[in-house]
């Protein structure tokens, strides 16, 4: 069983997705959230795991509308992979 080191609700903003075309929107948020995710919990990108809600979630109206943000649950284990799933409002 691995520990959990850090525990962190974060909100997510989305809004620069804007800058990326009309129809790639969805696929940039899900850049910018592993990206957001590897800054502030002090990992490598290849050891973000990101549950499949948070997925579902943003492209949930397509790929042209993603959410303007997004709430995420982050947990960083004792091996440094961090795990991310959506919180439920």
């Amino acid at each position: 069983m691995v520990d959990i080191l850090k525990e962190q609700i974060y909100t997510i903003p989305l809004r620069s997705v804007k800058r990326a075309p009309r129809w790639k929107r969805s696929k940039t948020a899900m850049t910018d959230i592993r990206a957001y995710l590897v800054q502030h919990m002090k990992c490598e990108s290849d050891e973000v795991k990101l549950d499949p809600s948070i997925n579902e979630r943003i492209w949930e109206r397509g790929s042209e509308k993603p959410p303007s943000r997004i709430r995420i649950r982050a947990m960083k284990m004792e091996d440094g992979v961090v795990q991310a799933d959506l919180v439920e409002e």
